[in-house]
C-alpha cells in the first residue's frame, strides 16, 4: 500500500535495522491522531531525520483508534472534548503477522499497522502501529490500544505492556533480527528491557547469574527521559504490577535486585534507567534538574531539536532553495542565511504570516491585522508553562501598547481531559482577552494540531515561551519558529539556555537562575518596553537582521540532524 509519506522507495529489508525507536506517541500526520503534544511530534521529527540521513531505523508504538481528543473551547474559554474518529486503513498499511502479550493470565493478540516515512536521502524507516482490536480478543482487551492517555492506572501498564513486550515480540515476527539499539523515548516502553533480559537467559540456558545478562541489555539500551515534572514519570502499584504483568516476567524482574519499590510503586523511568548503558536528558539544564531527581545515575544530554523541512514554511523553502541548495540534506548550511538579503527576509515572513491571519480569520473569525506585531504562544495546557503570564497587569500592558505600538497575541494548546488546572489556565486567557477587548486582541485557537501549528510558527512575529523554571526540559515550539525567522521572547530555561543571544537570537525574560524568582511578569514587560515593540516599529531593518541571525544561528543548530547525529556519535555508536 502506497502510504501519503512513502514515495514510490522500496522498504528496506527486516534485517537491515539496527536501531529500533519506541515512544508512546509518535506525530506523523495532523489526520492521524496518534500524538498528543510535544513528545509525539519529536518522535515523528527524530523519524524523518533518521530516514534523511539514512540511519537504519524502524520505530514502535501503538494505533490509538480513537486517538486523543478533540478540543471544544466555548466563548468563556471551557474545554469540553470529544472522541476522535479516523480510519487506519486511509493511511496505513495491515500486516499480517499476529503475536500474543500476556495480561492478567490472558492471551492478548497484538497485529501491527506499518507507515513507511521517506527522507531526502530515499531512504526509508518503517513506523509499526500496534493494534489490539481483533475479534479473538475479548471485549476489554480490544480497547487496549484506543486511546492515547486515556483510563487509568491499570488501563496506562496494560497499554505500557502491550508497547514494551509487544513491541519487542512484533519486531522479532517482522523479522528484524538485526537490532542492535532499543532506543525507549520517554519510560513508556520500559518493559522491552524485561522482555530483553528474559530472552538473553533462555539463550543461555546454563547461565545462572542474572548479572551477566543484565550487562548484555545495558549495551543494547538508550533511554531518552523528557520532564522534570513529577506526574511525567509513570508510577505504578506493586500489586498492580504483579496481577498485570505474566508471573515468570515478575520473577525476572525481582532476580534482577532492580524491582524495588517506594511504599510498594514501582518506577518505570528508574526501570529504563537501571536497564540502559546509555541515559540522557533533553537539554543542557535538563541534565541537572534529572541528575538531581535520580540521583546516582550517570545522564548524559542531547538537546533536543526539530525537522526543518517538517517545520519550514513554504515561503522559506522557497527561500532557502534560492539561496542554500542543499539545506534539506545538511541542515548546518542554513548557518549560511546570514547571506540572504534582509529585504527577502520580510517579504517571505509577510507572506507567511497572511496565511496565518487568513486562516485564523476563516476557521475562527478573528481579524487580525498584518501591520501590527503578533505575538505567538501556543504550547500544552499546562500549569508550569503559564500561558497567562502576560496578562499578569492589564493596566501595564495597555500602557507598553500606548507607548510604543499596539500587540495582538494568537494563543493555542490543549489541556488533558483530567487536568483541570490546565483548564482553568485556559479560562483565564479567555478572561484577560474579554478584559482588553480591541485594546489588545487576544485569539485562543481551538484544536491546535500540527497542521494548524506550521501555520503558527511561521506567521506570528514573536515567539513567547513563560515556563516557571526548571520545568522546561527543552521545548521545541521556538525552534520551529526560528527556521522561519521568528525570534523567541522566553525564560531562561530548556534549550533557550544554549539557544538565547540577547538581541541577535531573541530576548531573555528574566536571568538564567535555576529556580523563577517571581519577577517573570515584571521582566517580560521589560523586555517588551525597551527591545521589542521599539525594535519591531522604530528599527525594521534591524528586527528584520535578528529575523535573519534567529536562522542562521538556531534553525542551523537546534534541528533533528544535529541531535540524531549525536545520538550516533555517543549513545548509539553502530560501526
Amino acid at each position: 500500500m502506497q502510504t501519503p509519506d512513502s514515495g514510490s522507495g522500496a522498504l528496506p529489508e527486516p534485517q537491515d535495522a539496527q536501531v529500533a525507536y519506541f515512544c508512546m506517541e509518535i506525530g506523523l500526520d495532523a489526520a492521524m491522531p496518534t500524538y498528543s503534544g510535544g513528545l509525539g511530534v519529536l518522535a515523528g521529527d527524530t523519524i524523518r531525520a533518521a530516514a534523511d540521513l539514512g540511519v537504519p531505523m524502524v520505530a514502535v508504538t501503538l494505533l490509538y483508534r480513537g486517538g486523543y481528543f478533540r478540543q471544544h473551547l466555548d466563548e468563556q474559554g471551557q474545554q469540553s472534548e470529544s472522541p476522535v474518529s479516523w480510519d487506519p486503513d486511509t493511511f496505513l498499511e495491515r500486516l499480517d503477522p499476529r503475536v500474543s502479550v500476556s495480561v492478567e493470565g490472558r492471551e492478548v493478540q497484538v497485529q501491527a499497522w506499518r507507515y513507511v516515512v521517506t527522507g531526502a536521502s530515499g531512504r526509508t524507516v518503517p513506523v509499526y502501529f500496534l493494534d489490539t482490536a481483533l475479534p479473538e480478543n475479548d471485549t476489554w482487551d480490544q480497547t487496549i490500544t484506543d486511546r492515547l492517555y486515556g483510563g487509568d492506572q491499570h488501563y496506562r501498564f496494560v497499554q505500557e505492556v502491550v508497547l514494551g513486550l509487544g513491541g519487542l515480540a512484533m519486531l522479532e515476527a517482522l523479522g528484524h533480527s538485526g537490532v542492535r539499539v532499543y532506543h525507549m523515548n520517554e519510560g513508556h516502553s520500559a518493559l522491552l528491557t524485561l522482555g530483553l533480559l528474559q530472552r538473553r537467559l533462555e539463550a543461555n540456558a546454563g547461565q545462572r547469574e542474572v548479572e551477566a545478562a543484565l550487562t548484555l541489555v545495558r549495551a543494547l539500551c538508550v533511554f531518552t527521559t523528557h520532564t522534570p515534572v513529577s506526574a511525567g514519570h509513570d508510577r505504578f502499584p506493586a500489586d498492580l504490577v504483579r496481577g498485570v504483568l505474566n508471573p515468570e516476567v515478575v520473577l525476572l524482574w525481582e532476580r534482577t535486585g532492580l524491582a524495588r519499590s517506594e511504599d510498594g510503586i514501582f518506577n518505570m523511568t528508574e526501570l529504563a534507567m537501571e536497564f540502559s548503558g546509555y541515559v540522557n536528558a533533553v537539554s543542557r539544564r535538563h541534565q541537572l534538574v534529572t541528575n538531581r531527581m535520580f540521583p546516582g545515575n550517570h545522564v548524559h544530554y542531547v538537546t533536543n531539536g526539530v525537522h526543518t523541512a517538517g517545520w519550514t514554511s513554504p515561503e522559506f523553502q522557497e527561500l532557502f532553495d534560492s539561496h542554500i541548495p542543499a539545506w534539506r540534506r545538511n541542515n548546518q548550511l542554513l548557518r549560511y542565511a546570514n547571506n540572504i538579503p534582509l529585504d527577502e527576509i520580510t517579504t517571505a515572513h509577510q507572506r507567511a504570516k497572511k496565511q496565518l491571519l487568513q486562516k485564523v480569520e476563516q476557521r475562527f473569525g478573528a481579524r487580525l491585522r498584518p501591520e501590527v506585531l503578533t505575538i505567538g504562544f501556543a504550547r500544552r495546557a499546562a500549569v508550569y508553562k503559564r500561558a497567562d503570564l502576560l496578562f499578569t497587569d492589564l493596566d501595564v500592558l495597555r500602557k507598553l501598547t500606548q507607548k510604543h505600538g499596539p500587540i495582538q497575541v494568537v494563543f493555542g494548546g490543549k489541556a488533558h481531559p483530567q487536568d483541570e488546572a490546565g483548564k482553568e489556565k485556559i479560562r483565564q486567557v479567555h478572561s484577560a482577552a474579554g478584559e482588553l477587548g480591541e485594546d489588545i486582541p487576544v485569539v485562543y485557537l481551538e484544536e491546535y494540531d500540527i497542521e494548524l501549528a506550521r501555520l503558527f510558527v511561521a506567521g506570528v512575529d514573536v515567539w513567547l515561551n513563560t515556563p516557571l523554571k526548571p520545568m522546561e526540559a527543552s521545548g521545541t515550539s521556538g525552534m520551529k519558529a526560528a527556521l522561519n525567522g521568528v525570534p523567541s521572547l522566553s525564560v531562561m530555561d530548556g534549550w533557550w539556555l544554549e539557544g538565547h543571544i540577547e538581541g541577535v537570537t531573541g530576548w531573555a525574560i528574566g536571568d538564567e537562575s535555576f529556580e523563577s524568582s517571581g519577577d517573570d511578569a515584571a521582566c517580560l514587560y521589560q523586555a517588551l518596553s525597551d527591545s521589542v515593540l521599539p525594535l519591531f516599529y522604530e528599527h525594521p531593518l534591524r528586527f528584520a537582521r535578528l529575523m535573519r541571525s534567529a536562522i542562521a544561528l538556531n534553525g542551523s543548530f537546534f534541528n533533528t540532524q544535529r541531535m540524531l547525529a549525536h545520538y550516533l556519535a555517543e549513545a548509539y555508536q553502530l560501526d
